[in-house]
């Protein structure tokens, strides 16, 4: 049996949910991609829609809207993976293949080891203080850039490096956050030019609705140095096979939850380790990962946890004492979308401004961030001048 006989027929057993596309105009693979056919999601509990938020979240999708990501996929191919894709892929495919006990060549990355990779390490400082994703996207529902129209990432990038984000979301799915690949190679070009500087590149993450390993191939040949993947979407059954392909690639896995069930279910049955909880509100978020106490002290590997924080639809700045109060009860990092673009470019309220004063030493026991519309009784203080 040849080794590419073998590639597929390894293959086939472990994507045996999914359709298989040859690419036999391509001389570089025979095996050519593949796109799954979705899980069934895990049931979830209801969660609590304030009427007052929107968020950036992908899970209010339904089967439709996987569907309709698959057929993007089938276009992908068709018109041609790049070079650098497919050598992604191949590389993908040689980490997967069954190899001799003895062979230690397909060995995980070093950042899929227990003490965590890069981007776990950039988003979990010391106890007592927060971390901030930003995300950039293009689509909104609201913002304060005048006809809604967000800086490209060249001239917002250095923004949210200088004022103290820790990572760099791009939310690459076309219909939710409108932003493209393009975008997010163009967030890794620019930050990798404040190499040696201080401070230095931030990691890119690619935040897609992620549904096929060939996502992943493409994030890593576009520089991401982190994917999404949501358990609600792919399903138990197949996301420990999606966080295995990121290893094999040597890109982290965030794996995004909307309930306590979920939560649980990724710190015993997965080895993810970096959880990032979306859709509930804050509070509920709280009480989720206190009754996560337990399941949390069962595991050896350090596990991060991330937050979304909800955008209001009003001018009040309330978001940021979301995140001082998230940080004040154990997570290690928040994620900012809509929030950040509220104001535009405002100079004392534009997105950078709004990424160091959740950063802040404040506290709501002491302090409230106001935005200087006025909102709110008593309120004078500006963003900035909240800023320690």
């Amino acid at each position: 049996m040849t080794r590419t006989t073998r590639s597929i027929h390894h293959r086939r057993f472990v994507f045996r949910d999914c359709i298989f596309l040859f690419l036999l105009s391509h001389p570089i693979t025979r095996i050519g991609a593949l796109v799954s056919i979705p899980a069934t999601p895990i049931s979830s509990s209801s969660r609590t829609a304030a009427a007052t938020t929107t968020t950036t979240s992908l899970f209010a999708i339904g089967i439709l809207a996987r569907k309709a990501k698959e057929k993007d996929i089938r276009a992908y191919v068709e018109g041609g993976i790049e070079p650098s894709v497919m050598q992604q892929i191949q590389k993908l495919d040689a980490y997967l293949l069954p190899r001799p006990p003895e062979d230690t060549t397909s060995a995980k990355p070093s950042s899929a080891q227990g003490g965590g990779g890069p981007v776990q390490q950039a988003l979990t400082k010391r106890k007592g203080t927060i971390t901030v994703i930003a995300e950039y996207k293009r689509n909104f529902e609201q913002s304060g850039f005048i006809s809604g129209e967000i800086y490209e990432p060249i001239l917002i990038s250095p923004v949210f490096r200088e004022f103290g984000a820790s990572a760099i979301a791009v939310s690459t799915d076309s219909r939710l956050g409108g932003a493209t690949y393009t975008d997010l190679q163009a967030f890794v070009q620019e930050q990798s030019t404040a190499k040696g500087n201080v401070p230095g590149p931030l990691p890119v993450i690619n935040h897609d609705f992620i549904v096929d390993p060939i996502q992943l191939c493409r994030s890593v040949a576009y520089g991401a140095q982190a994917v999404v993947i949501q358990l609600q979407v792919v399903g138990l059954d197949k996301v420990q096979h999606f966080i295995t392909c990121a290893q094999g690639l040597n890109v982290e896995c965030i794996l995004a939850v909307t309930n306590l069930e979920e939560a649980q279910l990724a710190i015993q049955q997965t080895q993810a380790s970096i959880l990032y909880f979306v859709g509930p509100t804050t509070q509920e978020k709280i009480q989720i990962f206190h009754d996560l106490t337990d399941t949390i002290q069962s595991t050896s590997r350090p596990i991060c946890f991330i937050a979304d924080i909800l955008t209001k639809e009003n001018k009040g700045f309330e978001e940021v004492e979301e995140a001082w109060t998230l940080r004040d009860k154990g997570f290690h990092a928040v994620w900012v979308s809509d929030t950040l673009y509220k104001a535009g470019n405002d100079p004392t309220e534009h997105c950078g401004a709004i990424i160091q004063s959740m950063k802040a030493k404040s506290s709501v026991k002491w302090a409230s961030a106001k935005a200087r519309s006025g909102k709110g009784e008593g309120a004078r203080e500006y963003l900035g001048d909240l800023l320690m």
